[in-house]
């Protein structure tokens, strides 16, 4: 019989040996609202558990991880471990096909330009990104926004222009749309307006801009992830055809 020794190779890393093969392993990394986010990956129960045990022995509470709510199995490892359900966010798809979406005529308001991926300048991009996670942080808090919004704190500071289509008025950047290139299917990672300039279609116009060459090129359908409890999001992906092609959990360990 085999024997499983678990190490922590390095700040937040460990990894479960077998004959001095990796078989497992698991991560630990803080995000940048402060919570302390985990992940395992493992071959089989036993070092799955064993990492479990090494890695809860050495973190502090409370502990996240998220779990996509089909897998039955992976969620029952990390209930058996205490974690329990904190919050779901539902896995969108949705069409790029302005006939279905009907953002083909989607126009911004007047004094509004959206800006093509990028075309931003990175100093006022990051000055917008740091404006809006403070309003959704005096507002929702940004332990409610998906967990794929949020970069680990190593890169909460870097914006790359080149994912991101903003749209500016009167010099400033007042809205953005983040688009991650995930090989299978594009991913929007966010959409976000200042809260003195929403209701005013600025968000539309943003998902106009990106979701039309994507259609051009052939790309039928992008995925995004939406928080349960976010009404205004969900209602802006129905109204657009999204379906809803899945859901995932985050769950906490106190």
């Amino acid at each position: 019989m085999k024997t499983t020794v678990i190490t922590r190779v390095a700040e937040g890393l460990w990894h479960a040996l077998e004959d001095d093969q990796v078989v497992g392993s698991g991560e630990a990394w803080p995000r940048h609202d402060g919570r302390l986010f985990v992940s395992i990956d493992s071959w089989h129960d036993a070092a799955f558990g064993l990492l479990t045990d090494a890695m809860l022995a050495e973190l502090p509470r409370p502990l996240h991880t998220m779990v996509d709510e089909a897998d039955v199995e992976l969620r029952s490892r990390w209930e058996r471990a205490g974690f329990t359900i904190r919050r779901r966010e539902w896995v969108y798809l949705l069409p790029t096909d302005p006939q279905v979406t009907g953002l083909g005529a989607a126009r911004p308001p007047s004094g509004v330009t959206i800006l093509p991926l990028g075309a931003a300048e990175k100093d006022p991009l990051r000055a917008l990104d740091r404006t809006i996670r403070d309003e959704v942080e005096a507002s929702v808090g940004w332990q409610e926004m998906p967990a794929e919004v949020l970069p680990r704190l190593t890169d909460a500071i870097v914006v790359d222009p080149t994912k991101y289509t903003v749209a500016e008025e009167s010099g400033r950047y007042v809205g953005l749309l983040r688009v991650a290139p995930v090989p299978r299917r594009p991913r929007i990672g966010l959409v976000a307006v200042r809260a003195d300039r929403q209701r005013r279609g600025i968000a539309r116009a943003l998902l106009a801009e990106v979701l039309g060459p994507l259609h051009r090129s052939g790309v039928r359908t992008v995925s995004a992830e939406v928080g349960e409890r976010n009404a205004a999001a969900t209602a802006l992906f129905d109204a657009l055809g999204a379906e809803r092609a899945g859901s995932n959990l985050e769950v906490v360990l106190h």
